[in-house]
């Protein structure tokens, strides 16, 4: 009998490893799948007067070949490349708005600076004009085509978090009822291995979406966290979580933010986003509130720029009608500051642009710790400003180049706010959607200047106008001659010296009398206007700078191009944190494409970084088909042995029965 209980046990346990073994074959593809193996254990021997007889074998356990460490640290890194990965994805489409080349927006943009030239050489040329129009309408046509993309993109990451945030629910409550199986699975005392693998399969498909923590519990349990300490898991109950405005802001529409609610809680928490991690999620709002905001600050300055610059210098000018200029673009209109949810001030923040120069491509959060001081914080940089009175407010704020104003009536100032109170200012955001060309009529361009220069008829000496343009950003214009006969303006009077000096005359700003020392070549600068000469002085020469539509000077207007010139040289004026109006986008450009690389880079080494360590993972807890059919030959060949021992069994025992029976 015993040599047929060994026989049988032999057969079930050979058994049991080829089923094992054909398990493991059968999930060679399945994802997440861990080898298991048989654990054998000899049953203890009976003892005798002989010793101890052998009673065969038995299973002890079903062993899931795994490792803890290596699966935690292969998901963790997944997670990282995920959100690294994603990132990379949405900033080469930021980058593809920012692309380069002659049908790009810094083409246009040069080709739009590049036609005043064809008006500066021949003002009255109307083909040049137009050419002016045409492509001032081909650059704000490009702006908004540029916006227009960008709000798609943000679009499209938003269904993305969205549809991310849905798997990360739906994941969760996945995880909660395979650990409710676990727990009721352990109670036999075996390791229920093919769930294990399905919770570690939920946990690195979740990964994949936000980067989480495990801790695994007495009952077999794991409670999962996210942000190092939410409780997105416990046991078998599985939090939500959502996106919405940032608290402090909820009115905002500019950034987004993730937020955690526990289980039949009405109350949601926002998690810090630096605490996330990795995942799509991390990824996605580290694009969505950082890289694409840069984008459109960038964008919008730059259509600031363009729309503020030339706009205040055509309106410097006069027209072929002899009209003051106008506004070539759309003026653009600057939103109001966003009103933090718990201010008790009713009072609205505006803004308008001061100094284009100065205007950085940032957001800023401004927060009062009392009434008249607090602290701004340039986004961009996290630069900190801090103020202690409303006047040290308004000139921080001009520094960066913005007019803080009364939101409510934008010509007045702004009128204050109460301790606590906080405003979330996007100066830039949605400006490059507004550019639109104004102006269409080709005789609307304001080419001529609005003064002109009349050398004294005695003059003895070798002075020369080298050039005259208004440069603003307030325009006096000389005052008209009374009678029209007798001419007028401000006049320039030499003394040959030495120094050699001129006296102003009916000027507003030196006053009227100052007398300066003259250098030939350098620009004398006068009530919004700039002169240059040349040439050596004698004492009582005059330069005369009056109003070019006096009669002294005729129809000379028509003919004029000193603005015409004056907006040529706008192409090589410092505008953009020291880079040209021209060189305005490439300098966009470079800071996207600075990012773009950096994320590449981050890329590359995260997905080096997980596939090592996946390929760890797999190491132990693959499947590999050439062991499992050497142990399927192993098991086999047992199997049969088993088999014909059991055969030789009952031969014998028959062989006894037969003798007994005589």
């Amino acid at each position: 009998m015993s040599l047929l209980n060994i026989g049988a046990r032999s057969l079930l346990t050979n058994q049991i490893g080829l089923q094992t073994t054909g398990h493991n074959i059968a999930n060679v593809n399945t994802p997440g799948y861990s080898r298991q193996s048989v654990s054998l254990e000899t049953v203890q021997g009976r003892y005798t007067g002989d010793g101890y007889i052998g009673q065969g074998v038995d299973v002890q356990a079903i062993l899931r070949n795994h490792n803890d460490l290596l699966t935690r640290q292969a998901a963790a890194a997944s997670a990282v490349k995920a959100g690294d990965s994603v990132r990379l994805d949405r900033l080469s489409q930021l980058q593809d708005v920012f692309s380069g080349g002659a049908t790009g927006l810094g083409g246009a943009i040069n080709d739009m600076m590049n036609a005043f030239s064809g008006v500066a050489n021949a003002p009255t040329d109307m083909t040049a004009r137009n050419v002016v129009l045409t492509r001032m309408d081909e650059t704000a046509t490009r702006l908004r085509g540029a916006s227009e993309r960008l709000d798609e993109i943000s679009q499209s990451v938003n269904a993305q978090l969205q549809g991310s945030l849905t798997q990360i629910n739906a994941l969760a409550k996945s995880i909660a009822g395979v650990n409710a199986q676990i727990i009721e699975a352990k109670g036999n005392g075996q390791s229920p291995n093919d769930l294990l693998d399905q919770r570690d399969q939920l946990i690195r498909d979740l990964n994949v979406h936000i980067q989480t923590t495990q801790i695994t519990a007495d009952d077999g349990s794991v409670g999962v966290f996210v942000a190092s300490s939410q409780p997105l898991v416990l046991g078998s109950t599985a939090a939500s979580m959502s996106l919405g405005a940032p608290d402090a802001f909820p009115t905002s529409k500019t950034q987004q933010q993730l937020f955690f609610s526990m289980p039949g809680s009405s109350q949601s928490i926002e998690l810090n986003q630096s605490m996330l991690g990795g995942g799509t999620i991390a990824g996605l709002l580290q694009f969505q509130n950082s890289d694409l905001p840069e984008g459109q600050n960038l964008l919008g300055r730059l259509a600031l720029g363009i729309s503020e610059t030339l706009n205040a210098q055509n309106k410097l000018g006069l027209t072929l009608d002899g009209n003051v200029g106008k506004d070539l673009f759309k003026p653009l209109e600057l939103a109001n500051a966003v009103t933090g949810k718990d201010n008790t001030s009713l009072n609205q923040m505006g803004l308008s642009v001061a100094d284009v120069s100065k205007l950085q491509a940032s957001s800023y959060n401004i927060t009062f710790t009392t009434a008249t001081s607090g602290t701004v914080t340039r986004q961009s940089d996290g630069k900190l400003l801090d103020f202690s009175s409303l006047a040290e407010l308004d000139a921080k704020m001009l520094g960066e180049g913005l007019q803080l104003t009364d939101g409510a009536t934008p010509s007045g100032a702004f009128a204050g706010a109460n301790a606590k109170d906080q405003f979330l200012l996007n100066p830039m955001q949605g400006l490059a959607r507004q550019m639109q060309s104004q102006q269409y009529s080709p005789r609307e361009l304001a080419a001529a200047n609005r003064i002109n220069t009349a050398m004294g008829t005695t003059n003895a000496g070798s002075l020369q106008v080298a050039s005259i343009k208004a440069t603003g950003p307030t325009l006096t214009v000389p005052p008209s001659p009374v009678p029209p006969a007798t001419g007028g303006g401000v006049t320039l009077t030499f003394a040959s010296g030495p120094p050699t000096t001129y006296t102003v005359t009916d000027s507003i700003t030196p006053a009227t009398g100052t007398t300066l020392p003259y250098t030939p070549g350098q620009p004398i600068s006068i009530d919004g206007w700039e002169v240059t000469l040349q040439g050596s002085p004698k004492t009582g020469d005059t330069v005369t700078v009056g109003n070019a539509k006096d009669p002294q000077y005729g129809d000379w207007y028509t003919r004029d191009a000193g603005n015409a010139g004056a907006m040529l040289g706008l192409r090589d004026k410092a505008i953009f944190d020291g880079a040209t109006l021209s060189d305005g986008f490439s300098s966009a450009m470079a800071q996207i494409g600075t990012r773009t690389q950096s994320a590449t880079f981050a890329s590359k080494l995260s997905t080096a970084i997980a596939d090592n360590l996946e390929q760890d993972r797999t190491a132990v807890a693959g499947v590999n088909l050439d062991e499992e059919a050497a142990r399927l030959l192993q098991y086999q060949q047992a199997y049969q042995a088993s088999a014909k021992m059991l055969s030789i069994a009952q031969n014998i025992f028959d062989s006894l029965m037969q003798s007994v029976g005589r």
